[in-house]
């Protein structure tokens, strides 16, 4: 009995330092996992050794990666750590950058083309080396100087960051978390009979009718909107402003603060262009025309040929 438990006690210590072993390796493998560097975005990288032409950057399952002198902060020394951007150079190697493209690998955005090659189209995303939307990836033929909306991507096959113009194979369906009324983000993509195409919220497609686009909205505009309607198609219709009685409660009420600090007149009525309303109240026509029809009903103010005064 006692040598059973004189060998209890000296396996003890044995195992937690055994399992202190283990923990250390899962913590140590876990931390690696998540310093992973990943091409096409940005990564917080360790500075390895300083050279004459940059520095060599940590960038763990990628390897070591140059950054260009040019490219190195003032004061730049081993065990320093960097925000840089990771893609490929005209040679196909992998190259460290600080300056910001206009997209990265999983965003949406609206880009020049500045040639047309014999593999593809190519866009000014910002940096040296111009980005490649293959032929099989244009939904229609891109051509030179003219800006598209596109999806950036990492091509699984290539490992090269490549861009789409077929959007709609990123984008899903998934609507059923939308609300009436509820504000959204707005990239406009393209226009059609109906109205604007509009990515919703990076996720989904939205639709802004024509007689609700008060503005001359241009492609690539980024913009807020509220959700008019869940279609049972899966894509959503649109609203550029907030709808509701309360909203016309305080376009009157910004009609108001308008009038009193232009004397009491504003040389802009109800047959004013759309264009002109929604630079001088940030409106549309129809908001714009609700909104001095209550006013009216209120006898706070007199619709007149050349604009409309306050009673």
């Amino acid at each position: 009995m006692h040598d059973g438990d004189s060998d209890w006690k000296l396996s003890l210590p044995c195992a937690v330092i055994l399992c202190a072993i283990l923990a250390t390796s899962q913590f140590m493998l876990h931390t690696r996992t998540l310093i992973m560097a990943h091409l096409g975005k940005f990564n917080r990288l360790k500075v390895l050794k300083s050279t004459d032409f940059g520095v060599y950057l940590d960038a763990e399952n990628l390897g070591e990666i140059l950054l260009p002198r040019k490219e190195c902060p003032r004061r730049c020394n081993p065990g320093d750590t960097l925000t840089v951007f990771i893609y490929r150079d005209s040679e196909d190697r992998l190259i460290a950058t600080t300056t910001r493209p206009l997209a990265t690998v999983g965003q949406f955005a609206c880009l020049k083309v500045v040639n047309v090659g014999k593999v593809g189209a190519f866009l000014d995303w910002g940096l040296p080396k111009d980005l490649l939307v293959p032929f099989r990836e244009q939904k229609t033929a891109m051509v030179a100087g003219t800006s598209y909306v596109v999806y950036v991507y990492l091509d699984q096959i290539s490992n090269r960051i490549s861009a789409s113009s077929q959007l709609s194979k990123f984008l899903r369906n998934d609507t059923q978390r939308y609300r009436f009324k509820q504000e959204v983000d707005l990239l406009i993509a393209h226009h059609s009979e109906l109205g604007y195409n509009a990515i919703v919220d990076s996720q989904c497609w939205g639709l802004i009718h024509r007689s609700d686009a008060f503005l001359d909205l241009q492609i690539g505009q980024s913009r807020k909107g509220y959700i008019k309607k869940v279609r049972a198609d899966g894509k959503l219709d649109l609203y550029l402003q907030q709808p509701g009685g309360g909203n016309r409660m305080a376009l009157a009420d910004t009609l108001l603060d308008a009038l009193r600090s232009a004397d009491g007149f504003i040389a802009v009525h109800d047959r004013s262009p759309p264009s002109v309303i929604y630079d001088r109240f940030k409106m549309s026509k129809k908001a714009f025309k609700q909104a001095i029809g209550s006013l009216y009903k209120k006898k706070l103010i007199t619709i007149a040929d050349d604009g409309i005064r306050l009673k």
